[in-house]
């Protein structure tokens, strides 16, 4: 992440000049890690869309909102972390105008808050699904998913364009500095509504699941087969004795090996939006916590630390549909298929 003296202007003894130095060797193994990021983030993403759109069964819920989440992440890959490139190969200067300046991060905080808040519609459609099976039908999973993914855009819309409307300044033409506005009201608008409101509903919604399969495992109860003795009554009559024999029939319950499929389906599942959520949190907590303290307390972070946390939290729209088809067995049949029919 060091940029900051690639390119460096002097004053030769014999007169006025410039010259470069040439990139250390660990300039370039970064400049090379952050493109291949660039490039592989747009491509699996790409690629997820694709399926989406070919693969009829995937029309409909829950892969709306990964469709969603994947436009957000394809966005970001395609607008947001070239443009990031250059400005860290500037040395963290803007010198592609205020124009630009305010699109760049304007698409920066739409397409980052939308893709945060595409996780957390997953991680909601995945509780309700767990633990409201019954209520929670097509129709209404259906209606649902499309309410969040729509507030998921406005909202992300409202918080991106906020500056634009004079709500603090992303430019300085004197330092050649372009960066989301550092209005302390803003940044704690932004912060929260980008991350830590849905940092909570997450750790909510996971601790909801865990709370649910732990419950399930502990109500488990272990069923035997026990056999009722038969009984043997005698009635005088008033000829005979006669013998009458009642059996009482046993009630057999037993308990399959194992896990039911849909128990084993669930656990999946939670598993699932347990590595996403986990990954989320990872990639995004070091970048909002620097962007919530430095402007209220003024504290001075080294460039190069901003620099690890913004790549890290960009590289979390990688890590999402890495994770959301590794634990789908339907992707990854959609996968070979599209590959195999280019073939």
């Amino acid at each position: 992440m060091v940029y900051y003296n690639l390119t460096v202007s002097a004053n030769h003894s014999s007169g006025s000049g410039s010259f470069y130095r040439p990139f250390s060797l660990f300039s370039v193994l970064t400049l090379t890690l952050l493109a291949m990021l660039v490039i592989a983030t747009f491509v699996w993403n790409v690629l997820v869309l694709v399926t989406i759109l070919r693969v009829r069964t995937f029309h409909r819920v829950p892969h709306n909102l990964v469709a969603s989440m994947a436009i957000s992440d394809v966005m970001v890959a395609a607008l947001v972390m070239p443009l990031s490139l250059v400005h860290e190969l500037n040395g963290r200067q803007w010198k592609l105008g205020r124009v630009l300046c305010q699109v760049w991060i304007s698409f920066d905080v739409l397409c980052c808050t939308a893709s945060i808040w595409n996780v957390t519609a997953i991680a909601l459609d995945r509780y309700w699904s767990i633990t409201r099976h019954l209520e929670y039908t097509l129709k209404t999973r259906k209606r649902i998913s499309n309410i969040m993914i729509v507030l998921t855009w406005l909202l992300s819309a409202v918080i991106s364009l906020s500056p634009l409307f004079g709500w603090g300044e992303t430019y300085s033409e004197e330092q050649l500095e372009c960066q989301v506005s550092q209005e302390p009201s803003y940044t704690i608008f932004s912060t929260f509504g980008a991350f830590y409101l849905p940092l909570c509903v997450v750790l909510f919604v996971y601790w909801k699941i865990y709370k649910a399969a732990k419950f399930r495992i502990g109500s488990r109860k272990t069923n035997t087969i026990t056999p009722m003795a038969e009984v043997i009554e005698v009635k005088e009559a008033a000829h005979q004795p006669q013998m009458v024999f009642t059996v009482r029939h046993a009630t057999v319950t037993f308990q399959t090996d194992g896990d039911t499929w849909r128990e084993q389906k669930e656990r999946k599942a939670a598993l699932m939006v347990g590595i996403l959520i986990g990954v989320f949190v990872l990639c995004w907590i070091p970048f909002f916590i620097t962007e919530l303290i430095n402007p209220l307390c003024s504290c001075d972070i080294p460039p190069i630390w901003k620099s690890i946390f913004l790549w890290l939290g960009y590289s979390n729209s990688f890590f999402n549909p890495l994770i959301y088809t590794a634990f789908n067995k339907n992707y990854n049949n959609a996968f070979r298929n599209l590959f195999s029919r280019q073939r």
